[in-house]
Parts: structure tokens; sequence; C-alpha cells
């Protein structure tokens, strides 16, 4: 069984400060360099070793599954921490799908000869994947997010995360999160809102880094609903406004709703991180500087961080784990069929998932008072969870 080379971490602990991180290579803690890149349905990433050869491929590796209602990610770690392989895909509706097609994807990648031991779980849809993948640990997406970017970023105090549906703010002092928040209710503070302000310019979302790049001053936009922003961006183009600085100010307009909305009464100190899809728009990039008047680093990995940090957590956890509860690569031909029932136990009346194989039922999840993940050997119940 590998020794893990992280020390042990846990959130929230007392406020005694970490030990300085040694120093990593500099081919490590290079910063990948946003641009207005072309997304297909799958994206992969690959960290290149010494010598041109992936690292820790002859050893084990740890896999990390984050599964969004936008994307699901995937990567693969050595023992050493670095990612060996990892994969981006849109996660379309179908969570199991793009789980099954991108375990596969990172199988091949691996070869036959590489032995995965264990697996963790993180994301919105976490404890549905731990249940297709047979995850080995399913830990909340701010614990992982956080984890993720101190393990890159060293002593960063600030993680600004946006995704498609949703956007997280972490603070962090020597390692420990003291607070955060997230915004899962309004589309203006989300990836979503310039998707559709692009389908309405009629521009690829993934040239609006670029264009606001140009833009001198930005056109004053709404930030406070997506319904006035958009109300505000088609006077703008009534009116004669250039194309790029409508596009500055649609970046402006989601960080002012992100900032009102999730720093309120909060310090956000650097180091910066910004992670999470929308962290691929370098005009994002530009607008947080710009209202936070500090340098904003985007990691090389700013897609995955989520299941970089799951995967870390996961190896940390190993020595103390038994078997792998880890399916295979294979899972890509579990069969399974999802329901949901309403449980009459209390007044709550809670919504309860059911996921079943054939006739047996693997597990279930989402009443308040956890009976359900109880009484089935589900990631709700048999496995460690946070």
């Amino acid at each position: 069984m590998p020794t893990c080379p992280l020390k042990r971490r846990r959130f929230p602990v007392s406020a005694a400060p970490a030990a300085p991180r040694e120093p990593r290579k500099e081919a490590r803690r290079r910063q990948f360099q946003v641009s207005g890149r072309p997304r297909d349905e799958r994206i992969a990433l690959q960290v290149e070793g010494e010598g041109g050869r992936s690292p820790g491929t002859d050893g084990e590796v740890f896999l990390g599954v984050d599964v969004g209602s936008v994307s699901t990610n995937i990567v693969a770690l050595d023992t050493a921490g670095e990612v060996v392989a990892s994969e981006y895909l849109r996660t379309r509706g179908q969570p199991i799908n793009a789980v099954q097609e991108g375990v596969r994807a990172i199988g091949e990648k691996l070869g036959p000869d590489v032995p995965l031991r264990w697996a963790g779980a993180t994301g919105s849809a976490r404890y549905l994947t731990g249940v297709v993948i047979g995850a080995d640990l399913v830990k909340n997406e701010i614990t992982a997010h956080a984890v993720a970017a101190s393990h890159i970023a060293g002593h960063v105090r600030t993680v600004i995360e946006i995704g498609g549906q949703d956007s997280k703010l972490i603070l962090l002092r020597d390692g420990v999160v003291t607070d955060f928040a997230m915004n899962t209710v309004c589309a203006a503070g989300t990836g979503s809102f310039l998707d559709h302000q692009s389908a309405r310019l009629g521009i690829p979302v993934e040239e609006f880094g670029e264009l606001a790049l140009k833009a001198k001053e930005g056109a004053q936009i709404a930030g406070r609903c997506s319904v006035f922003a958009e109300s505000d961006m088609i006077h703008k183009q009534q009116v004669g406004y250039p194309v790029e600085e409508i596009v500055l100010g649609l970046c402006r307009s989601l960080v002012r709703n992100y900032l009102n909305n999730l720093a309120k009464g909060k310090k956000l100190e650097p180091p910066v991180i910004f992670q999470g899809g929308v962290a691929a728009n370098i005009g994002m990039k530009r607008a947080f500087e710009d209202a936070l008047e500090v340098e904003v680093t985007v990691p090389w990995c700013y897609e995955v961080m989520g299941a970089i940090g799951v995967a870390l957590l996961t190896m940390e956890e190993a020595p103390y784990m038994g078997e792998s509860n880890f399916r295979g690569f294979s899972l890509a031909d579990f069969e399974h069929s999802t329901s949901s029932f309403i449980c009459s136990g209390c007044s709550n009346n809670c919504e309860v998932v059911k996921i079943k194989s054939g006739r047996e039922v693997l597990a279930c999840w989402g009443g308040r008072c956890g009976k359900w993940e109880l009484e089935f050997d589900s990631p709700g119940g048999g496995m460690p969870r946070g």
C-alpha cells in the first residue's frame, strides 16, 4: 500500500498554521495560458513529465471524478500528486453516460499495466457517481476545490470558482477553509449567463476573452439580474456600442453579480486563484483584476480542479481504507435505472432518489434525516463522506 506524501488535512480544523509546503518544480507550477481555443465535446488535458513521458504511469494512480450539471471532469493522479491523465466532457443531462465515457477514456490512456487503486467522487452528482464507479470517498465540492487550490498554488487565500450553473467563493488561511459561499439560484453569476448572451450576439463564447481584451472602457451593463442585463445589452447594441465593449461589459456584469452575492462582508485577499470552466475566458480574468485590484491567477488545470481535489483526498485516506470499492474501467457496461419516491416517515415529505441495477437497489439518498442512506450500503452510508 503506497504511503501518501500529503499531510493530513481536515476542513475545518484548528487554526494552527500548517507547515510551509516545499517548493514545487517550475514545470508543475506553470500557469495555463488561457486563450479562446475551441472547446469540443471532450477536451483532454495531459501533463508531461520529465523526458516527455507522463509522470507516475509506472506506479499506482488514484482517480478523481467531478460531475456537475454542465461538465464531467475526471483525473488520474500518481502517488506524488501529479496529473497523469484527465478528461473534460459535457454532461448534457446524462451524468452516468458521461462518467462511463470519461472513465473508459482514462483507462485507455493509462493502459492495462497501470494499477488504479482507489477512486473518489465530488460535484453536484457525487452520490450518484459514487454508486456508479464504486467510489471509496465522496466529498463536497468546497472541500475538493480548496484542497486542489492549496495543492496547486501553495499559499492561496482566495478561490474563485465559476461553473456553468453555480459559483463558489472559498477563503483559506494557512491551508484551512475559514469561510465560503455558493450561488446556485441566480444565472447572472454563472457561466450560463455568458453562454446565453453569446448566442444573442452571434459570437461563440470561446471568443469572448480575446474580444474583451480589445475593449478600452467596457459598456455599463446591469449585473443584478440576467433579464435586466440582456435589456441593457440590447440597448447598447441599438445605440452603436462596439461589440468588444459590450463583451467586456458583460464580463464585468458577471463579476459584479458574483461579488455582490458571494463576497458580502468578506475580505478577498491575494493570492487569488480563478478556476472552473469560466476561467477559460481571459476577459473574466481581466474583469476580476479590475474589480479586486489584485493579480488573479488561472492555474493550468482550471477545468478539473474539483476532480484533482477529490483524488488528492482519496490518496490521503487510502492508507486507512480497506480494499477498494472501485468497479474498474468496465463500469462502462454498468446498467442502471433511477427513480424517486416521497418518504412518508414524517411531515417533511422528502423526495428520496433510488438507483437500481436490475432488481437490486444499490443506493438511496435525499432524505433530511439520513435513514435511507444508512439502510443501504451507499455513498451516503458505507463510504466516507463530507
